[in-house]
């Protein structure tokens, strides 16, 4: 027998899949100036769409950069608050001729909906929305108390969601999140991410000589700044993969139980290998491929530049070498502490006779990590275990969510991940598609998710 709220989803979904369409035209494309108006047009939408179903305090707040809206329910007296998370802003197109149908014309191809955000985020953070719907429609009430967060700058990093989330601790004051910006991790298996890696980077800049030089008349009598930067970046990592960078890993730890759960998520390498194109895996010894990408830390170049680059040779000593580094950290580690250790390894092994000069760039973000037995993953864990006929797999992935750690650091807070997108949603490249199947199986997982919160003795 079907509960009313199930009812309502059913007879509603022809003109939810129309919403999320409308929503789809919209370009707020946060990376791009131009789009400006575009990402506000977008937060509008939600507003609208918040207060048409009830959401009280409805706002769209300004963050000093691209917007952020808020709403909330607090009529459930004596019960706990959760927020819902998502974000409205999307990735850029380009390049533009890979699409098979304009990126901001909605296509349907075979139950799947073609546009750009369908899967990231604007497809899975309608999906609570039209659940709430449902619930406050039929029952005229929600077992517990919601607030609602949405922004407009996710997908560049959330630069000033940090100030925004710190501003309004009191109005975003919850016991727990419940970010729609997730996936499961096949249609048939369920998952339950654990673990975001955080980020820092750094630029090298090294001078030599006050110009360009010519190498028959300077070659073998001065430091040559591209010799001392490949020295320098040598000296950061052995070579079998482990950073040498003093207090890099203080703090790191992987137990054997957390081992065990990596392990327990399939994982084909050879298809891995052969899918990049690449012979043999490669990195710090001891742990396996999938633990080095989800649960150990990594120092990267990411760029190099200097000298001469075109056709051909031009024998001249370059003035100036220029390196980039990132950093993926894991829980435990600071990124501004890592930077200031990277600076100071920096100045210990600078070759003499040139000019050493670092640079941090803009990326930082904290790692997130969610104990396994938290009463928000076993309340998820049931009900995924319930919808999909088998146990969820705990997952962490190598990416960051910069509103996970602001969440928890501010409010003291953690957030829960329950999206319905899929990896092969080609999330930020050409032809992103969501299913429609999983628009509609995620509104009823969150109805049912609610229901199961409202019974709970605790959540957080």
């Amino acid at each position: 027998m079907s509960t009313a709220w199930e009812t309502y989803l059913a007879e509603n979904q022809a003109r939810f899949q129309e919403e999320l369409f409308d929503f789809l035209r919209i370009p707020s494309i946060s990376a791009l100036p131009d789009h400006a108006e575009a990402v506000k047009q977008a937060a509008e939408w939600v507003a609208e769409r918040l207060r048409v179903i009830g959401i009280e305090n409805v706002q769209i707040l300004p963050t000093g950069g691209h917007p952020a809206v808020y709403g909330e329910w607090l009529h459930a007296e004596g019960k706990p608050t959760v927020m819902i998370y998502g974000h409205f802003d999307v990735q850029p197109v380009d390049p533009l001729e890979l699409w098979t149908t304009p990126p901001f014309e909605p296509t349907v191809r075979d139950g799947k909906v073609y546009a750009r955000g369908a899967s990231d985020d604007k497809g899975n953070m309608l999906v609570p929305i039209l659940a709430i719907e449902a619930m406050l429609k039929t029952a005229g009430s929600l077992p517990l108390n919601f607030k609602f967060l949405f922004e407009g700058q996710e997908e560049i990093g959330s630069p000033q969601m940090p100030d925004f989330v710190e501003k309004h601790r009191e109005l975003l004051a919850c016991d727990l999140v419940l970010s729609a910006d997730g996936g499961q991790w096949s249609e048939t298996e369920p998952s339950i991410l654990l673990g975001l890696r955080g980020g820092c980077g750094l630029q090298i800049n090294i001078y030599g000589a006050n110009r360009d030089l010519h190498s028959g008349g300077y070659g073998g009598t001065i430091q040559n700044p591209l010799h001392a930067l490949v020295r320098l970046l040598d000296s950061m990592r052995s070579s079998d993969g482990t950073i040498t960078v003093a207090g890099f890993y203080d703090g790191v730890s992987l137990t054997d139980a957390e081992r065990a759960q990596i392990a327990e998520v399939p994982f084909d390498e050879k298809s891995y290998l052969e899918d990049i194109g690449v012979s043999e895996p490669f990195g710090e010894p001891g742990f396996t491929t999938r633990e080095r990408s989800w649960a150990r830390p990594t120092l990267e170049v990411v760029g190099m530049w200097g000298g001469f680059q075109g056709e051909g040779v031009k024998t001249v000593l370059p003035s100036s070498a220029h390196a980039k580094i990132t950093c993926r950290l894991v829980a435990g580690q600071d990124p501004a502490r890592i930077v200031r250790l990277l600076t100071e390894h920096i100045e210990r092994n600078s070759p003499r006779g040139v000019r050493v000069e670092v640079q941090p760039l803009k990326f930082l973000a904290q790692p997130y990590l969610i104990p396994a037995d938290h009463p928000g993953n076993q309340i998820v864990h049931s009900v995924l275990e319930e919808l999909y006929g088998r146990p969820p797999y705990y997952t962490r992935t190598g990416g960051s969510i910069p509103i996970c750690t602001l969440l928890k650091e501010h409010l003291g807070a953690y957030t829960v991940s329950f999206g319905f997108g899929l990896n092969d949603e080609r999330a930020h490249a050409p032809d992103e598609f969501y299913r429609l199947k999983s628009f509609e199986f995620g509104q009823r997982a969150y109805c049912r998710l609610i229901e199961r919160l409202g019974q709970a003795e605790r959540i957080s």
